[in-house]
């Protein structure tokens, strides 16, 4: 047995035992699938993962910069109370259409709302509406700007707010000192914020599994 199948083994026994999804889940990535976006989405145990946090957190108030599908999306809007909220901002009015529908299919359209638009853009307009300091934040959209969606992250959150910023790990070219790659500069760069920043305290990840070798970032923010 290969390297990967063996960590596409385990990845499989945790999720059959920790990590169950259900049809509703099953059903977003059947969609996503359908509609031809990428397999970039979190895996079951990742997913696990998120809502876990939403929940330790106590969390109302939930960000998500990349929606894709809107798998992530729904496990981690399960966390939420009635009350909640949950907004994630999608690049592509493609994946935000399939997101919108996996999201209602779950029951979660009136807790969730995704925005449609660079993230560059929407986050300077969601603050201005001056929103509640959201409790966890998920950077899952491009890397180049990493380091920009932290700096946000840190605007529109509270001491003692969870940031997780995923796939830092970029298959090990993070640790790649003169590489010229956007994604590699802009997670370099997020990684370096976290490790400078005076109200940021957090560490970094590797991770194997039926994605690959990867790993994510995870900071608190202090007050």
């Amino acid at each position: 047995m290969s390297e990967s199948q063996i960590w596409d083994a385990v990845d499989e026994y945790f999720t059959t035992h920790l990590s169950r999804d259900d049809e509703v889940l099953r059903a977003a990535l059947r969609d996503s699938e359908a509609a031809e976006l990428p397999p970039v989405n979190v895996t079951a145990t990742q997913g696990k993962f998120l809502q876990l946090l939403a929940q330790v957190q106590g969390a109302r108030n939930i960000l998500e910069l990349g929606t894709l599908g809107g798998y992530s999306t729904i496990w981690m809007g399960r966390a939420l109370p009635a009350d909640g909220r949950l907004i994630s901002l999608e690049y592509s009015p493609k994946h935000a259409e399939v997101a919108t529908r996996n999201i209602a299919r779950a029951g979660l359209d009136k807790i969730v709302e995704v925005r449609v638009g660079p993230a560059l853009e929407s986050l300077p307009q969601l603050a201005d509406e001056n929103p509640p300091p959201f409790d966890l934040v998920f950077i899952d959209a491009d890397k180049a700007n990493n380091a920009h969606y932290v700096e946000w992250a840190l605007k529109l959150t509270r001491a003692g707010s969870l940031i997780v910023v995923d796939n830092v790990v970029r298959g090990g070219r993070v640790a790649e000192t003169d590489s010229s790659a956007p994604d590699v500069q802009g997670t370099r760069a997020a990684i370096e914020l976290i490790g400078s920043h005076p109200r940021l305290t957090g560490t970094a990840i590797q991770t194997v599994g039926s994605k690959g070798y990867d790993g994510f970032a995870l900071a608190r923010v202090l007050g």
